[in-house]
């Protein structure tokens, strides 16, 4: 039987508390047409500490970052300090990623307000990406084309903000040309690029995009939302990607996270947690541990859990 991890640091969950934010994906904007695992109604509830310790089910979690959660945008300041209430009160989170629009004139002004709260490490603002590889959105203002990025980017630096990255496969190219010219920040990608396509060539194009990155000392690899829109969670169809993102960035920049609650409508905590298990069992014990634990904890800058 494969070991489970002794302890994880889950670098990638979202809470949520519908009476206090808004957010309209999961209320009047709902949309399973555009959603990356189809219908998700189950998610159109409170999500709080609580439960998210309830979905661990003995797991051995020691330390989580919340990752903002796509609210209304002009409460994303208040879900900052909504999360921050939590953390005083539960223990968890123990790092946030909250959100800022780096391509706004105000985004020096936004940056400095989140990074005022002690939990706030990183940003995720998403560029805008297409619906389909064959589609461009390379004119769009706000996509990787978007001659504003350099810019925004010397803003996190200068707030020693990280900058959580999101981008489907088809994007990691454009994202590593951005980040060749941009400043030495702390980058982390992901849910593990997004690999949507399994198909021989689909991977090819992935693969192609992930090595860019991984070229860049300071761009790491979040191992999460491995699930497809159109099929169950199968370790068959995820292992190889697993190994593949590992061999790519190496285990020193390779890290865990669940994207609980999302993940949650298509795999269990604890079966979550077996397979990833399963998927790293080739490496050594450092190198596991490095992955479960203590690259999540380095790169979020949080406290080693006693």
């Amino acid at each position: 039987m494969t070991a489970l991890p002794a302890a994880i640091v889950d670098s990638h969950h979202h809470l949520w508390d519908l009476s206090r934010i808004n957010y309209p994906w999961l209320g009047a904007a709902y949309d399973a047409s555009t959603f990356i695992l189809g219908e998700y109604y189950l998610l159109c509830r409170n999500y709080l500490p609580q439960d998210f310790r309830e979905s661990w089910a003995g797991m051995p979690v020691v330390a989580s970052v919340h990752v903002e959660a796509e609210c209304e945008r002009r409460q994303a300041l208040a879900e900052t300090q909504w999360v921050h209430e939590q953390a005083a009160r539960s223990g968890v989170p123990n790092a946030v990623v909250a959100y800022a629009d780096l391509l706004a004139p105000d985004a020096d002004e936004r940056l400095a307000e989140q990074a005022a709260h002690r939990l706030v490490r990183s940003i995720r603002f998403k560029p805008v990406t297409s619906r389909r590889p064959e589609d461009s959105v390379a004119a769009q203002p706000g996509s990787l084309h978007d001659p504003r990025w350099p810019q925004a980017l010397a803003l996190l630096a200068k707030h020693d903000l990280a900058w959580d990255l999101r981008v489907p496969f088809w994007h990691l190219e454009e994202a590593a040309a951005v980040l060749r010219d941009a400043p030495a920040i702390s980058v982390v990608l992901q849910h593990t690029g997004l690999p949507w396509d399994r198909s021989d060539a689909g991977l090819a194009t992935w693969r192609r995009g992930m090595e860019a990155l991984a070229a860049l000392p300071n761009v790491h690899v979040r191992l999460s939302e491995l699930g497809l829109r159109d099929r169950p969670w199968r370790l068959e169809d995820n292992l190889p990607v697993i190994r593949d993102a590992v061999s790519i960035f190496g285990w020193q920049r390779a890290m865990f996270g669940s994207n609980f609650p999302v993940a949650g409508l298509r795999i269990s905590y604890p079966a979550l947690v077996r397979a990833m298990a399963e998927a790293l069992a080739h490496l050594d014990d450092p190198a596991r541990h490095a992955i479960w634990c203590e690259n999540a904890l380095a790169f979020y800058r949080m406290e080693h859990p006693q």
